[in-house]
């Protein structure tokens, strides 16, 4: 049964509360600070949540690129971090952002744009964001 962190409320403590897969990963969740909307879901090593705590930007590390990665430096479309939550038993990290534009690679609002019937059919029903 998972562990229960114990914060202190000592400058530093995240990194040791945080509970690190094999890979030093864990997952993050990224929400929409005034509405609540779940936009996307990543993972961060401790780099990318030091740099996130630091920058005020949301940064995570990406698998496939093999680093650190902070969302919208290319597409101009940066997220910016108004409050980083830990769950309970630290093993999730919640950013709570303003995202600007799309969070989705496929230009959409939300990763999560696909909704699932109770028969099992699969619907998108977000569209791409025009951003020209």
């Amino acid at each position: 049964m998972p562990q229960d962190i114990e914060p202190q409320g000592q400058s530093g403590e995240v990194c040791d509360l945080v509970i690190w897969n094999d890979d030093g990963l864990a997952p993050v969740i990224t929400q929409q600070f005034d509405t609540g909307e779940v936009l996307m879901f990543a993972w961060a090593d401790r780099q990318a949540l030091l740099h996130t705590l630091e920058s005020k930007q949301a940064t995570y590390y990406s698998r496939s690129r093999g680093g650190q990665w902070t969302k919208g430096l290319t597409s101009g479309h940066v997220q910016h971090v108004h409050e980083v939550r830990v769950d309970c038993d630290g093993d999730a990290i919640l950013y709570r952002v303003d995202s600007p534009g799309p969070a989705c690679h496929q230009l959409r609002r939300s990763c999560f744009s696909h909704r699932v019937d109770d028969n099992g059919a699969v619907h998108t029903d977000r569209p791409v964001i025009d951003h020209s």
